[in-house]
């Protein structure tokens, strides 16, 4: 499905010097462009129908495509896999069409040119054994593994270089299916677990099952997931804004007492996403969180899981201020996923920022609803040592390139400051809530979500957004007091900025008006005079000579 645009209004780290300029090519721009061959059909309905056999890691199956025609005459259609995964077959009303392979990109010669307005389909036959992932879910394709009793263990997980690895799909962002139907054939002393819904287990009587879940709502392709394990599975209600809503839990048997003690942050989490959110984007589908042999992953209603059954980033805290323990990290920050990513949804994974920004945003503002504010302060103001401000959050567009691991530390310090701009907490709620409903369920762009919080601020946020999105700079605040005069302005930043900034002058608090490049001037009250700044304010202090 093409998600509606709005009228007005899109955990890797990357090194790579600023004046490094990448070099990209025609795979590049046919994984990353909305290509002619993409543009003119949208996306309607997938039936992803496979079998997995762990014994030689391979995958063989179809993918049904339904799509509706946006502009007639057109006779190319683009769909992508990527090597050594093969398209060996494409019917369309019984008959085979012809296809080339050009490196990821398939075209597809249709046996006809599609009236507008007209809906059809075409079945995709593929098979192969997909990339192994050396380090997921960065770097993505299939872990194949045996858990600790020597059962296969096995899941994909594919963000970073597309769902085309292991399924013939339209590997774009912009586009989404209105539903999905996932059927998996695996052994039948295994259980696969996927998203949406679980319509029924047929027994085939060969030694294997093939699992029907079906997706209720729109979901983006690398959010397609197939989970394969010797599961148990247990459950419970969360009673949310949208009435009831089904958590299943689906664990290894040796873990299962300690899945029912950490999973308790899952009703931790809705409560308190919810309210700074919104309902939860997918209750049709339920939630789902998922045991699986890596860290774990954003798979819209099929959370996968993998940080040992412990607080922190695999017992780690990231903020550095203890913290970070008080929550397990991978259940509240891929669940945040399920409102920034699922929902609201990236056009071009430059704007990847969308997702994670507001993700490592909502970590603390987990913790502002469950501890408070100096919590969540203490937090988010700890994760900026993790910042290298190595290049723009924002990568190039239409070819693929993801910006600066910037976009989880940096843009959460952004969101915060913003927060701290807004001077009401209320407001600012509800923004948060509004940027939910305004694009639930669809494709947005950064200046989309810009413009929209432009808007509900009440202030031109544009040199805002260019200075923490578009620079490595970091906005500082230059002053100087003369007698009972303080001078100051803001430097190192793009023109037009103007955010106000909290002070304390003599250890009370005062706001400043402060714009880029020009100096502006208060009188002092009294006779010595301290000058601090509010540490919420991702910026820097230097007393001007």
């Amino acid at each position: 499905m093409r998600k509606k645009l709005a009228l007005l209004f899109t955990f890797s780290v990357f090194t790579a010097a600023l004046t490094a300029q990448p070099t990209f090519t025609r795979q590049d721009t046919l994984r990353g462009a909305i290509t002619p061959e993409r543009a003119w059909w949208d996306l309607a309905y997938y039936h992803l129908d496979i079998s997995v056999n762990p014994g030689d890691s391979t995958i063989r199956g179809s993918n049904t495509i339904q799509y509706r025609v946006l502009k007639p005459g057109q006779q190319l259609m683009q769909i992508d896999l990527q090597p050594p995964m093969k398209i060996e077959k494409v019917v369309q009303k019984g008959e085979e069409l012809p296809f080339r392979q050009d490196g990821n990109a398939w075209f597809i010669e249709l046996g006809h040119a599609p009236q507008q307005g007209a809906t059809e389909r075409l079945t995709v036959h593929f098979g192969g054994r997909p990339r192994i992932a050396r380090r997921p879910p960065w770097d993505a394709a299939l872990t194949w593994t045996l858990d600790n009793n020597g059962n296969p263990f096995a899941a994909t997980s594919c963000q970073g270089d597309g769902a085309s690895l292991w399924w013939p799909c339209k590997d774009h962002m912009y586009d989404e299916p209105d539903s999905m139907l996932i059927s998996v054939r695996v052994p039948d002393s295994l259980m696969d677990v996927s998203n949406g819904r679980l319509r029924k287990v047929e027994e085939n009587g060969d030694g294997t099952k093939t699992f029907h879940w079906f997706v209720n709502n729109p979901i983006n392709n690398y959010g397609v997931n197939v989970n394969i394990g010797d599961y148990v599975h247990f459950s419970e209600k969360y009673e949310g804004e949208k009435g009831e809503l089904d958590c299943d839990y689906y664990v290894l048997p040796y873990n299962l007492e300690k899945a029912r003690a950490q999973f308790r942050d899952v009703p931790r989490m809705l409560e308190a996403f919810e309210y700074w959110f919104g309902p939860y984007p997918f209750y049709e589908d339920g939630f789902k969180l998922v045991e699986v042999p890596y860290l774990g992953m954003e798979h819209q209603s099929s959370v996968t899981y993998g940080n040992r059954y412990g607080n922190g980033y695999l017992g780690r805290d990231l903020s550095g201020t203890g913290w970070g323990l008080k929550f397990d990290f991978i259940i509240i920050h891929e669940s945040g996923h399920e409102w920034f990513a699922n929902s609201i949804t990236y056009q071009d994974i430059a704007d990847m920022w969308v997702h994670e920004g507001f993700t490592a945003y909502s970590e603390n503002l987990f913790l502002d609803y469950h501890y408070g504010k100096e919590a969540s302060s203490a937090y988010v103001i700890g994760t900026r040592a993790n910042i290298r401000n190595d290049r723009p959050i924002i990568g190039a567009y239409g070819v693929n390139n993801r910006g600066s691991g910037d976009m989880y530390p940096k843009a959460a310090n952004m969101l915060h400051t913003l927060r701290q701009a807004v001077n009401d907490d209320e407001k600012w709620r509800g923004i948060l809530r509004g940027l939910n409903q305004e694009f639930f369920h669809q494709t947005v762009s950064s200046r989309q979500v810009e413009d929209y919080i432009s808007r509900h601020t009440g202030r031109d946020l544009s040199a805002f957004f260019d200075q923490y999105l578009r620079t490595t700079q970091v906005p500082r605040l230059e002053y100087r007091i003369e007698g009972k005069a303080l001078s100051y302005r803001w430097a190192n930043c793009v023109e037009g900025f103007d955010m106000p900034v909290r002070v304390f002058l003599n250890e009370k608090e005062q706001w400043l008006q402060p714009v880029a490049g020009q100096w502006k001037e208060e009188r002092i009250k009294g006779e010595e005079s301290s000058f601090t700044l509010d540490n919420n304010f991702y910026v820097t202090l230097k007393m001007a000579e």
